[in-house]
């Protein structure tokens, strides 16, 4: 159930600009549409270029996603670097729309943000922190709502064999990985039943995939787990401390020469695509559009799992379209080596919201 006062506050942004609009430099300065695909295919950020991709599969879009190049802090002297989040709803877009629309502007004016680590590099701290208070404001809001698994690829160029590989960076927060299991069983020690193997997949109290969430209030705060929540979410048993937590895992991984290019995807890619395929696809292809082609190669894979063909994958409506496959959001951020080893970078800022267009402010 979500609150009146949050679906004004998210109201939707799928206000992509059409065929021939904002024909500017690059010809898609605010991205495009065709159908259900929006798309940017290339820029620029403080360390290279990069493309952007979304095709809808549910009746409403789940997925947000937005990148964000410039100053990281709300501070001239702070660091500088590219956010890149990839948000996957589910059961709903409001909590993947409100982390978009709010996790970088608490990531800037988090308290603290000034305070970076080596390098001008933004702080595990604050990284938390607005991980954080952007849960707390969501959970002010709204009743139940959970994000799933986006994930972010590496390719790296292996000199020796000359091929560049696949190197997953990120990992999911999900129930059916045993290390996920141990962890939510180290963490509630007294709980035999806090994963529970359900239709052959693990789920949480026998609910729930994933281990971490911004929302689920119903898994975090008992109060929430009652009327007017749906039976099938409610708990036999009161808790006393949250059953997901919204702290993010944070992994700080040092760029090198070898560093081509990453690959950001929500699940609905994924489970399409091995991670190799997509790294396979991006080096072997031009840079411009590559976002679009990799959502292509996903589609297609998909129409194939069908036995039908992919142009009348293409025809069919969105809701009917999430039987066949799942939204699908893609940045693929390419690296400029001689950039990142310069450290410190001052230039222009700039704003990407997927449909939402493009907001950029000189720099020096």
């Amino acid at each position: 159930m979500v609150s009146n006062s949050l679906m004004r506050i998210v109201a939707p942004c799928w206000r992509p600009s059409r065929e021939g609009e904002d024909s500017g430099k690059g010809g898609d300065v605010a991205g495009r549409v065709d159908g259900l695909l929006w798309y940017k295919d290339s820029g620029r950020h403080v360390n290279g270029e990069f493309s952007m991709a979304v095709i809808q599969a549910n009746t409403v879009l789940e997925d947000h996603s937005r990148l964000d190049s410039g100053p990281l802090s709300s501070l001239d002297s702070g660091p500088q670097g590219t956010f890149v989040g990839i948000y996957d709803g589910h059961g709903g877009p409001e909590a993947s729309r409100f982390v978009n629309e709010r996790l970088f502007d608490n990531l800037k004016t988090i308290h603290g943000a000034e305070f970076t680590s080596e390098n001008q590099g933004m702080s595990e701290d604050v990284i938390t922190k607005a991980f954080l208070a952007t849960e707390e404001e969501f959970l002010s809001l709204v009743r139940k709502q959970w994000l799933r698994d986006s994930r972010v690829v590496l390719g790296r160029l292996e000199r020796a064999f000359r091929e560049v590989k696949a190197v997953q960076l990120s990992s999911e927060h999900n129930a059916n990985f045993e290390s996920v299991r141990e962890e939510l069983r180290r963490l509630h020690p007294n709980d035999p039943q806090i994963v529970v193997l359900k239709h052959k997949v693990w789920r949480v109290k026998g609910i729930i995939q994933v281990s971490r969430s911004i929302g689920d209030a119903y898994l975090k705060n008992v109060e929430f787990n009652r009327d007017p929540l749906l039976p099938k979410f409610r708990l036999d048993e009161p808790f006393h401390e949250p059953i997901l937590k919204a702290e993010p895992s944070i992994l700080v991984q040092r760029l090198h020469p070898e560093d081509q290019f990453l690959i950001f995807a929500s699940d609905g890619l994924w489970e399409h695509l091995s991670n190799q395929e997509a790294v396979d696809i991006v080096n072997n292809s031009p840079r411009n559009g590559i976002a679009r082609k990799l959502i292509n190669a996903a589609l297609q894979e998909a129409a194939k799992k069908r036995e039908m063909r992919y142009s009348d994958l293409k025809k069919i409506e969105a809701g009917v379209r999430r039987h066949f496959h799942d939204d699908i959001s893609v940045i693929v951020l390419f690296l400029d080596y001689s950039l990142i080893s310069r450290g410190y970078i001052r230039g222009p800022s700039l704003s990407v919201i997927a449909g939402g267009g493009v907001f950029a402010n000189g720099g020096t």
